[in-house]
């Protein structure tokens, strides 16, 4: 070090272990708590600490908060699961410095995003708004009102410097509906607070809604919806202002956009969508009526493909989070007319949803059946206990050009066990309506010709 140049200030020392956890390195500090990247050698797992300072929990005006968003988020240990919530794992209530230890998201958060130079294509922010409002949603079936939307508790994962995916984390200010325990309330994000949030009225879902909504409008215009320097000036904004419409703010900006957006931004929650399948719905209808003009995102997206599974009969059962173990783990399939998916003597190794189109069923040159969207075939290649079963007795053969959902007993393997009991009550459906056909054709033959 020459004698001109400036020390940085010291980090402090990096800790080798936190509990049981071996620590990695630092992911990233704020006045109140700390995030470490660290390992768990016992499941083999790394995960991400965030640690409180004592000093925050010493503070003689602040620390019994501090206190307060630790247990609400110790509170959810085990019980989020959702592929777009960060799950937590474990909760330390340590008595000098409390921890949580979250799931690992190897990426970003969407706060670069919000930058005029980093803005994103607008279909992939409308497929992240669906995402997180499908996440939110299913958290607010749990009882639970985020409190803190904002971009720097979504996170992102990235694919050659692309965003792939988002999770919705940081459950400190959570207000669990259910719970009997003292809560605290006006918390939250300014910037992108709703009214009632600021004034202190009973909240619900619509909460959420206008943060979400405030965020995407961040995402889309490079700046939020209202801003002023003063404390007093931005609350009267959100109070008596309205925002300007996106479309003013970013070019080839539709009036639907424009829509969804500032209905959730709504200064009344009444006049807000009225819940997160209304706002996730109107999300997704954007892009499947083609409202956002489709750029780098040329393939069939998750919203999409989503939306298309809850369409169809056979998934009717299936809820969210099972509908989207289907959409990540399925093998989608789009096949011309003539392709044949299974060939008489073959053994069945996979079975397939039809999603979209048709294809017939042949025995012995025969056609015997012809099946359409939210039909299956092949499912013996799952249910069947026995190679000689798996063997199939007729040629299936794509009658209109169709899009399938496949799996295999392998990939099957990998979802949660609530999707695959899902799939095996849809299975008991399928089945059953066909032996009720079988008997039918047998016991009136006449009148099923």
């Amino acid at each position: 070090m020459t004698a001109t140049s400036i020390a940085a200030p010291d980090l402090p020392a990096l800790p080798e272990r936190i509990g049981k956890y071996r620590i990695l390195r630092r992911l990233g500090e704020g006045a109140t708590s700390e995030v470490f990247l660290a390992h768990d050698d016992f499941l083999d797992r790394d995960v991400a600490i965030k640690r409180v300072r004592a000093s925050a929990l010493a503070d003689a005006t602040d620390g019994r908060y501090y206190e307060r968003f630790f247990a609400a988020e110790a509170a959810l240990v085990g019980r989020l699961e959702h592929p777009n919530v960060v799950q937590i794992f474990d909760a330390v209530a340590d008595p000098h410095e409390p921890y949580i230890v979250m799931e690992y998201v190897e990426g970003s958060t969407l706060r670069p995003y919000c930058r005029a130079d980093r803005l994103q294509p607008l279909e992939l922010i409308v497929e992240l708004g669906f995402k997180c409002a499908m996440a939110l949603g299913y958290v607010y079936r749990q009882g639970l009102i985020h409190r803190d939307v904002k971009p720097a508790n979504l996170l992102v994962t990235l694919a050659d410097g692309r965003i792939t995916d988002v999770k919705v984390t940081d459950f400190g200010s959570v207000l669990n509906t259910r719970s009997d325990a003292t809560q605290i309330y006006r918390v939250g994000s300014l910037a992108y607070m709703s009214p009632e949030q600021l004034d202190g009225s009973a909240l619900d879902c619509r909460a959420d809604i206008y943060s979400l909504g405030a965020v995407l409008y961040h995402l889309i215009s490079g700046r939020p919806p209202f801003g002023a320097l003063e404390q007093a000036a931005l609350v009267n904004q959100i109070y008596h202002q309205a925002p300007v419409a996106p479309s003013a703010l970013r070019a080839n900006i539709g009036a639907g956009v424009d829509a969804v957006i500032l209905r959730a931004l709504a200064k009344r929650p009444e006049d807000r969508q009225a819940d997160w399948d209304e706002f996730s719905q109107a999300l997704s209808a954007l892009i499947t009526n083609r409202e956002v003009p489709r750029g780098q995102l040329q393939g069939v997206l998750d919203s999409e493909r989503f939306t298309l599974l809850r369409s169809l009969e056979f998934f009717s059962s299936f809820g969210d989070v099972e509908l989207w173990e289907v959409v990540h783990r399925a093998s989608w399939q789009r096949l011309s007319f003539g392709h044949a998916l299974y060939r008489k003597g073959e053994e069945g190794r996979s079975f397939h949803i039809v999603a979209q189109g048709e294809v017939e069923v042949f025995r012995d040159g025969q056609k015997v059946a012809q099946l359409g969207a939210g039909t299956s075939v092949g499912e013996m290649a799952y249910l069947a206990p026995s190679v000689e079963l798996r063997r199939h007795s007729a040629d299936v053969v794509v009658s209109k050009p169709a899009t399938t959902i496949s799996f295999t007993p392998e990939s099957l393997a990998q979802v949660g066990p609530r999707c695959r009991h899902s799939f095996d009550e849809a299975f008991i459906r399928v089945l059953v309506r066909r032996l009720h056909a079988a008997h039918e054709a047998l016991a009136h033959p006449r009148r099923i010709l």
